[in-house]
């Protein structure tokens, strides 16, 4: 493989802004691939590849090359090289790259492999908690399925076309993708590609969004006509998949405490054709507090450590403190007694998270149920989502109904 220089360096740069300025990786990502027009896709996808896998390695990495955090350029370099030898690629002849002594790389990975919180790169604290959440074999599972890069999926816009015609327009724009069994709107592709410059995005027909992310909104049991809340709707992903279900019939209300995100979700509700969402920011208690007991269905998609999804976020690991645990258990602890008295009698809710936690799940869902606010309603199902099991994010869900 032949190395250009400043592919490297544009490695290096992403690097230097993600772990020593703290900036979020896939926001440095796309600000660095536009440092050059002429890059190609191949080029483009040197550097986005490499900076995740080296954000994903990092302890890895710097434990090899002898460095430590704040990471001068030089660090950054040695870091580099280490993982151009773990890949086999031959080290040009710069004068940033030191002699690097190959043997003793490859000998101090032999060695640090045989330890997990080295060999899946995780902070001490992190590794403790998930072995003590989930026991050693899942934990060591789960920890390397979630250092995998993520596959590229696709969730059919009903509201637009459906899986079979959305395949075909994909295919006339050589992007080859393949339903997933189980997952009824589904499409995954068989080599990444930008599938945002594609025309079929642009009409409307498709969303990027994970496999597990797609059955929150159907775990909900949706009918058309009725009023929907999605409490913690971000820029609207979840949203977007229940204006679908619902055929545009009913209402369906998005709220969150960050406008920017809902002024988002409005654009891509242009463009996928939900006609039947209506946008609430949260700038007061007003606000929900106004809807209790009127809605058929709630969905809580709470904040959350956001473990289940390391592979699409990899530097969040190196983020998250140990106090942020406990804030966000505290966080979702109020949200769903808060939230829950949207639903009204007879109605359903969906308590969900991108963790793996039971602490931040099904430990949230017993305490609700054994409070004041969780009196009245009964936990009909749950679904505990590992990647390690399933091949996509880790996800949790609980469907949970009032009574009359």
């Amino acid at each position: 493989m032949k190395l250009h220089r400043n592919l490297v360096f544009a490695v290096i740069d992403a690097l230097n802004l993600i772990f020593n300025e703290n900036e979020y990786a896939d926001k440095v990502v796309q600000k660095v691939l536009k440092f050059d027009k002429r890059w190609g896709a191949r080029d483009r996808g040197f550097i986005a590849e490499t900076t995740y896998e080296m954000v994903r390695y990092k302890r890895l990495y710097a434990e090899i090359a002898e460095v430590k955090a704040p990471f001068s350029r030089s660090d950054l370099f040695r870091m580099w090289a280490v993982w151009a030898i773990l890949k086999g690629i031959k080290l040009p002849d710069w004068k940033q790259i030191e002699p690097t002594p190959e043997r003793r790389i490859k000998g101090k990975f032999d060695e640090l492999s045989q330890i997990r919180k080295f060999r899946e790169a995780i902070p001490d604290w992190i590794d403790d908690l998930g072995e003590k959440a989930l026991g050693d074999k899942l934990w060591t599972e789960e920890l390397a399925k979630l250092n995998e890069p993520a596959e590229v999926i696709l969730r059919t816009n009903t509201l637009r076309t459906t899986k079979e015609e959305l395949r075909k327009a994909l295919l006339d724009e050589n992007i080859v993708a393949e339903p997933i069994k189980g997952y009824p709107s589904a499409l995954k592709l068989v080599e990444r590609a930008n599938v945002f410059v594609t025309q079929a995005f642009k009409n409307g027909m498709f969303e990027v969004q994970d496999a597990s992310s797609q059955l929150v909104a159907e775990f909900l049991d949706i009918e058309p006509g009725q009023r929907v809340v999605d409490t913690c709707a971000g820029a609207g992903g979840k949203s977007l998949h229940l204006a679908a279900l619902m055929e545009n019939k009913g209402q369906l209300i998005s709220m969150d405490i960050y406008g920017s995100k809902l002024k988002e979700l409005k654009r891509r509700a242009r463009r996928n054709g939900a006609h039947n969402i209506e946008v609430r920011e949260i700038d007061s208690t007003k606000v929900y507090k106004k809807l209790y007991g009127s809605a058929d269905r709630v969905l809580i998609d709470a904040p959350c450590t956001g473990l289940g999804v390391l592979r699409r976020n990899p530097d969040s690991k190196w983020k998250m403190q140990p106090e942020f645990l406990a804030k966000i258990i505290k966080t979702q602890h109020e949200i769903i007694r808060n939230y829950s008295k949207i639903v009204k009698p007879g109605g359903k809710m969906v308590y969900a998270t991108c963790s793996i936690l039971p602490e931040e799940n099904s430990h949230q869902v017993q305490s609700f149920l054994k409070s004041e606010e969780g009196k009245d309603f009964t936990l009909i199902k749950d679904k505990k989502i590992y990647a390690s099991k399933s091949g996509y994010d880790g996800f949790y869900m609980a469907l949970l109904e009032k009574k009359i």
